[in-house]
């Protein structure tokens, strides 16, 4: 039961840091974004990093209440919980779609160094991508400004991407499962 709550108090941790340098830090030092084209959804490091084993529904309600804390700070009217939901919807499918041969431990959480750089990339660039198309069209309210849209898009995707992976190299163990 300890490692339960162990667990528990960890993750409301994690959440707590992930909210608060995204409020705090990330939006007070890029206020415009990266040339007012990129910006850095860092909160999204919690969702994408929760151990593979999570519930979709607690996942689903982590999403939800990541991005509308977002939404009360940022006054965004539900911009960020939408794109958050949808990102906690499909994590699940995109692990299936991205399940090695050997599938994965019960203890495995999103880790660069057990998943490797390939495997990595491509789930972060999915669900980013996803979340940020879905973050800029919701915000824009349709399709118009189509180029403008899709450049902040990748522009976005990459920025948080890069930011993402050196939280990945910096703070997550090393050590590779054995498999």
């Amino acid at each position: 039961m300890q490692g339960a709550i162990g667990t528990i108090l960890i993750q409301i941790l994690r959440f707590a840091l992930y909210l608060a340098l995204q409020v705090f830090v990330v939006s007070r030092l890029a206020p415009d974004g990266l040339f007012g084209l990129g910006w850095c959804f860092l909160y999204l490091g919690f969702l994408l990093f929760l151990p593979i084993n999570t519930p979709i529904v607690l996942q689903l309600v982590l999403g939800f209440v990541m991005g509308i804390a977002l939404d009360i700070f940022f006054d965004t009217g539900g911009v960020h919980a939408v794109a958050s939901v949808l990102v906690a919807y499909l994590r699940p499918w995109v692990l299936r779609l991205l399940t090695p041969r050997d599938g994965y431990d019960s203890a495995d959480s999103v880790n660069i160094h057990r998943m490797g750089w390939q495997w990595f990339m491509v789930y972060t660039v999915l669900l980013l991508g996803i979340h940020n198309a879905a973050f800029f069209f919701v915000e824009l309210g349709g399709l118009r400004s189509i180029g403008l849209t899709l450049g902040k898009i990748i522009v976005s995707t990459l920025f948080t991407g890069i930011v993402l992976l050196i939280i990945q190299l910096v703070f997550f163990s090393t050590r590779r499962s054995s498999r």
